[in-house]
Parts: C-alpha cells; structure tokens; sequence
C-alpha cells in the first residue's frame, strides 16, 4: 500500500507542476504585457512633464524681459548705477 500511495502522489505533482508551468507562462505573458504598457505610460508622463517644464521656462523668460522692458528709469539707475563722469 505504501507504494500505491507513492505513486498517487508522485504523478498529481507532476501534472500540477506542469500545469502551473502553464500558468506561469501565462501569467508572465500578462505581466509583460502590463509591464509594456506601464512603461509607455511612463514614458509618455515623461514626455508630458519635460514639455511642461519647457513651457514654464519660456514663460519665466518672457516675464523676465517683459519686466526689464517696463522698468522705471529711477530702477534702471539703481541697477546699473549713475556714472556722472561718463556725460
């Protein structure tokens, strides 16, 4: 009997091993699929966040020289000084 029981249990270990072979290889195909998917995703977030970088950059510079255009003349001899001796 001990050998009967042996051999029950030997051959369900083997047809379960080689059923979650199976699954293992579908699951690793789904996971690479999510994992494709989450690295475009990722990579699109990327691409979203330097453009939204790029824009604030560009609106830093124009605000920056739309403020030195409208500087007063009393702000602009404060900043680059008065040089009497030049006139």
């Amino acid at each position: 009997m001990a050998k009967k029981k042996q051999k029950r249990h030997q051959q369900p270990q083997v047809k379960s091993s080689s059923v979650k072979e199976e699954g293992n290889a579908l699951s690793d195909q789904l996971s690479m699929d999510v994992l494709a998917k989450l690295k475009e995703t990722k990579q699109q977030l990327v691409t979203a966040e330097q453009e939204r970088e790029e824009e604030r950059q560009a609106q830093l510079a124009f605000e920056k020289k739309q403020k030195e255009k409208n500087k007063t003349f009393e702000e602009l001899l404060d900043e680059y000084g008065f040089g009497g001796s030049k006139f």
